[in-house]
């Protein structure tokens, strides 16, 4: 299984992350989600599901901060386009990112779905993991990421992963 996601310069483009104007932010967060491009599919592929986690946050706030978790996209989303967050929400589910922990005082318009990268220090990888599931999984809208990985298990046909560069 392949991902692809545009590059600019070998990074994000501005208008998924920090610089993105102001048609495209939410309470001062980036909500424009990046296109993606699965291919090479098991045949038996019932949905797909998207993590997108920067690992490098860790140093700055102290843990890895959840950007994006999508489940149940139909496979004839495989090539999903940008914005596909805010204008298929109706076609799968979305899980709850960063901005909904307790530790983050989060607006609650933003703490599902994706949220882009503000790397605050220097350049960060934004890691985007996309999994081929053998079936729909027994989520709703808000699930959390360990619930994700709960209902996953045992499900997973093949999954892909690349990282995503994101200027600070």
């Amino acid at each position: 299984m392949q991902i692809s996601v545009p590059l600019k310069d070998g990074l994000l483009a501005d208008e998924y992350g920090k610089y993105a104007p102001a048609s495209a932010m939410q309470a001062d967060h980036p909500i424009k989600s990046f296109p993606i491009t699965i291919t090479g599919l098991p045949a038996d592929t019932k949905s797909l599901a998207l993590t997108l986690v920067d690992y490098d946050s860790t140093p700055v706030c102290g843990f890895t901060w959840i950007h994006w978790l999508a489940a149940n996209i139909p496979v004839d989303l495989a090539k999903l386009p940008a914005n596909a967050s805010r204008d298929l929400a109706d076609r799968f589910i979305q899980g709850r990112n960063s901005n909904a922990g307790s530790l983050v005082n989060g607006d609650p318009q933003i703490i599902t779905g994706y949220v882009g990268p503000q790397p605050p220090d220097q350049t960060h990888n934004y890691t985007l993991q996309v999994y081929a599931l053998d079936t729909m999984l027994p989520l709703e809208n808000g699930y959390w990421l360990n619930e994700f990985i709960h209902a996953a298990h045992g499900h997973i046909l093949d999954h892909g992963k690349i990282d995503i560069p994101s200027r600070a």
